[in-house]
């Protein structure tokens, strides 16, 4: 299916700031799935200049900078894309890695020593006694899909979930104990959970394309867990479902702030207040 973007941000300032430089990731990432038809993307003021860069974790972003005071930055996206039909089940998990789960240890997965090395950051978590005793529960067998599955329709029939305007994302333990939340929060409860369990996961943010929703589309989370031998595989816990060709990604990270599609700060005033808006439009303009 063919899909068209618009994202438009707006920060308005109560007097004019400095913009110091900011990085802009708006840039849906590769997937084998998902082709990049047309792209634009339109700054104002106009930058003095405009650079595509790389960060650490791998995610495309523009660096902008300034050259005079604003009393407004707006940002929009305009983008094109194909995106393909797949199945997310198709896939074969490496064996080594299904013998290494012992139910029995307090953290049942077990990466090899050079994969524990890289995915270090995806594997750090602060210990919540409630959340491992909940993901354990849905631990059944030494097959970690099945158990990754188990425990994402659960959330999705456990928590009410909420629409939340604010850009903070809630502790998971709040999240937890208040049985309430944004796609946001719950992804990164999810995350907290499975990394209790050894999984290595990270946070998504992205598009999650609706065909029955004519308009109200927000920006979305969700979750990527590894597994040696299918990589990366996309859950959303929001809906229970691993990710399919619905799901346009736009940044990755460790962290949910390592995902924000604007980073950046002012100079001057330090009293000014600032506003943000956000309008975010899903079109499929194709029958296929």
């Amino acid at each position: 299916m063919d899909i068209r973007i618009y994202h438009e941000t707006i920060y308005a300032y109560s007097s004019p700031v400095f913009l110091n430089p900011h990085q802009l990731y708006l840039k849906p990432l590769q997937r084998d799935y998902l082709s990049i038809q047309d792209y634009r993307i339109d700054v104002f003021p106009e930058p003095m200049g405009i650079s595509e860069r790389f960060s650490l974790e791998g995610n495309p972003h523009f660096q902008v900078w300034f050259g005079a005071p604003t009393a407004e930055l707006r940002i929009i996206l305009h983008a094109q894309v194909e995106s393909r039909p797949f199945n997310p089940y198709a896939f074969v998990m490496e064996s080594r890695f299904l013998k290494a789960v012992d139910l029995a240890r307090d953290i049942p997965f077990l990466y090899e020593a050079e994969e524990s090395l890289l995915l270090a950051p995806y594997l750090s978590y602060t210990h919540f006694p409630e959340l491992t005793a909940f993901a354990k529960a849905h631990l059944r067998s030494v097959d970690p899909l099945q158990f990754i599955s188990l425990l994402n329709a659960s959330l999705y029939t456990d928590w009410e979930h909420l629409v939340r305007l604010e850009e903070n994302v809630w502790d998971p333990a709040y999240t937890f104990a208040k049985k309430q939340a944004s796609c946001r929060d719950l992804a990164w409860m999810m995350m907290g959970m499975l990394r209790n369990m050894g999984i290595a996961a990270r946070f998504v943010s992205g598009y999650a394309f609706n065909p029955e929703l004519d308009e109200g589309h927000e920006l979305h989370a969700w979750v990527e867990a590894y597994l040696p031998g299918a990589g990366w595989v996309g859950l959303d816990p929001n809906l229970g479902l691993l990710a399919d060709n619905h799901y346009i990604p736009l940044a990755t990270g460790y962290h949910p702030s390592r995902t924000l599609p604007v980073h950046g700060s002012v100079g001057g005033d330090h009293l000014v207040e600032s506003t943000l808006t956000n309008r975010v439009e899903l079109v499929q303009t194709g029958l296929n």
